[in-house]
């Protein structure tokens, strides 16, 4: 494992709580933000209509946060108005990625760098990484190689390298599938072992967990199960020991309280994870109104609902994720 600088880790300690636990909310989001706009609007969504809506949820919700994950894009007006408390991170790829391709290949914000993100105020570089652990070489090559680009950037500049790792299969179009929940244990942990490798420089993973919790037996209400809860709470604490880096989990789109849960089960299986990137599960329902009813009506529902998303996984934070120095030690 890398060491970490003097400055990356108090750029650390600027993004997480008092107990050094990463509670950050995330809005990074771009083309599935539009999408979401979309759905109420029709096609008239304007890239002001992203900016304003990034900047509310800055304004409303941050100063309940440890930080804020944003993209250079739209997103640097809601930096602006971010609370003081709230550290930076700022994302470097580009929303999504070409269908038409074969692998998921990144790519690069073609206007940015680790040093412009970082001369913007970003306490941290963040990348997306979509990664099939059973792709051919020649596809995962490719992948290895850019992220030890990004990591080498991040080093020069001596800024945090978070790398958010997605997992799919290439034969699988479904990830919510039953049939991409008996494959995803390895897909995830796979992939947290190739990218905690010293040789790629990241200093924090952002990861699924490692299971499809509706297919948990007891856990949902799914007709199939495709894990006990005790195969389940197994996968959760292999995945803790598959790294020495700190690790968070990102929300993955789903409703609140199962998410919540779902962290509380980490907890339970042993699973040492040091916070969250949530996102959606924490601000989605805002969209409807802030695009139906207007500007007033999404900060009341912010100021409510958000803020009551946020207290609640603060205190799941608070009994289940451990500092992520601990796993420095």
């Amino acid at each position: 494992m890398n060491e970490l600088s003097l400055n990356k880790a108090t750029l650390l300690n600027a993004l997480t709580n008092e107990d050094g636990v990463i509670a950050a909310l995330a809005i990074d989001q771009r083309g599935a933000l539009k999408k979401m706009m979309t759905k109420h609007k029709g096609e008239d969504i304007t890239d002001d209509d992203i900016i304003r809506f990034k900047q509310i949820v800055s304004e409303e919700l941050t100063q309940y946060c440890s930080s804020i994950l944003l993209d250079p894009e739209f997103g640097l007006p809601a930096a602006n108005v971010r609370a003081d408390n709230a550290g930076l991170l700022l994302a470097y790829e580009k929303t999504g990625y070409d269908a038409s391709k074969e692998g998921r290949l990144p790519d690069l914000l073609e206007f940015w760098s680790a040093m412009r993100l970082k001369e913007q105020g970003a306490d941290a570089v963040k990348f997306l990484l979509y990664y099939d652990a059973d792709e051919p070489e020649a596809i995962n090559n490719k992948k290895q190689a850019f992220v030890e680009r990004m990591g080498s950037e991040c080093i020069a500049q001596d800024v945090p390298f978070f790398l958010e790792l997605v997992s799919y299969d290439a034969k699988i179009a479904d990830a919510n599938s039953k049939e991409y929940a008996r494959v995803k244990p390895h897909k995830v942990i796979s992939m947290m072992k190739e990218f905690s490798n010293p040789r790629y420089h990241v200093d924090v993973l952002k990861v699924e967990v490692p299971v499809n919790m509706k297919f948990v037996a007891g856990f949902s209400s799914e007709a199939e199960s495709v894990y006990s809860e005790r195969e389940a709470a197994e996968y959760f604490c292999v995945q803790s020991t598959a790294t020495p880096l700190p690790f968070i989990f990102l929300s993955a789109g789903v409703e609140a309280t199962l998410f919540q849960e779902t962290l509380r089960f980490a907890k339970l299986a042993g699973s040492t994870f040091n916070g969250v990137l949530c996102g959606r599960a924490t601000w989605a329902e805002a969209v409807e109104p802030f695009i139906c009813e207007g500007e007033q009506a999404a900060r009341e529902w912010l100021r409510q609902q958000g803020r009551q998303n946020i207290a609640e996984l603060n205190q799941v934070l608070k009994e289940t994720a451990t500092s992520w120095q601990q796993r420095l030690m």
